[in-house]
């Protein structure tokens, strides 16, 4: 005689994580062309939904700062000078906020988790991101709101079922020439040449380095075992 037993065990996996980061932002621009040049502070709550192991859809709201100045770079104060030598020479600096809010859809390098129901999996792993969003930089200059491109790497590791902490960098590609306009005197740095561009091409972006913590909610599944005896 065989008897067949059910045996349920609560194996759960999570549909999603919720938290918040910290970290660095700079901006490439007009006004700086250097990787992490004139650093400033960000932060932002962060929350993924989770398909499986491998893949997650991640969103942020975030706040940063970048900030600039010209320097020793030629940029005319008319650009649309007709003089021989291009121009008066002109130069200006600038501070300023921006509000980040984007989806980014996150590909695991390794199937991510621990315990019974990850079995095989990893509880580090690398990932890339990409995904789309809006940048929106408020006054004390005009309002610019603009469509971005967050393209990056990660890593994130399972401190404890539940506890996530993460290292991410990421740079966003916007459609805007104006994140880097001060209301300062000097040169204004929307197409400071004259010369406008179509969609992402010369235009300002800005990057993130953020520390993240999460947290899982939600329980997705248990898995189920048979468990036969044999009389």
């Amino acid at each position: 005689v065989t008897v067949s037993i059910r045996n349920m065990a609560q194996d759960e996996i999570y549909r999603m994580e919720l938290g918040a980061g910290i970290g660095g932002c700079f901006y490439l621009g007009d006004a700086n062309s250097k990787p992490f040049a004139n650093l400033s502070g960000m932060g932002g709550i962060v929350a993924r939904y989770i398909f499986n192991p491998r893949m997650a859809l991640k969103g942020d709201l975030a706040w940063g700062q970048i900030r600039g100045g010209t320097g020793n770079i030629f940029f005319p104060q008319d650009p649309n000078s007709e003089t021989q030598d291009g121009g008066q020479a002109g130069s200006c600096s600038f501070k300023r906020n921006l509000i980040d809010l984007s989806v980014q859809f996150e590909l695991n390098f390794w199937g991510y988790g621990i315990g019974q129901g990850y079995e095989g999996y990893s509880r580090i792993t690398p990932y890339l991101l990409i995904g789309g969003g809006l940048t929106f930089a408020p006054k004390p200059v005009d309002l610019n709101v603009g469509f971005h491109i967050p393209v990056g790497i990660g890593v994130k590791y399972k401190v404890k079922p539940r506890l996530n902490i993460g290292l991410e960098w990421s740079i966003r590609f916007t459609t805007s020439d104006a994140l880097d306009v001060s209301n300062t005197q000097g040169v204004i740095l929307k197409e400071p040449y004259g010369i406008s561009s179509p969609g992402f091409k010369n235009k300002d972006c800005y990057s993130f380095t953020m520390l993240t913590l999460t947290y899982d909610l939600f329980p997705k599944c248990a898995n189920c075992n048979n468990i036969k005896y044999v009389f």
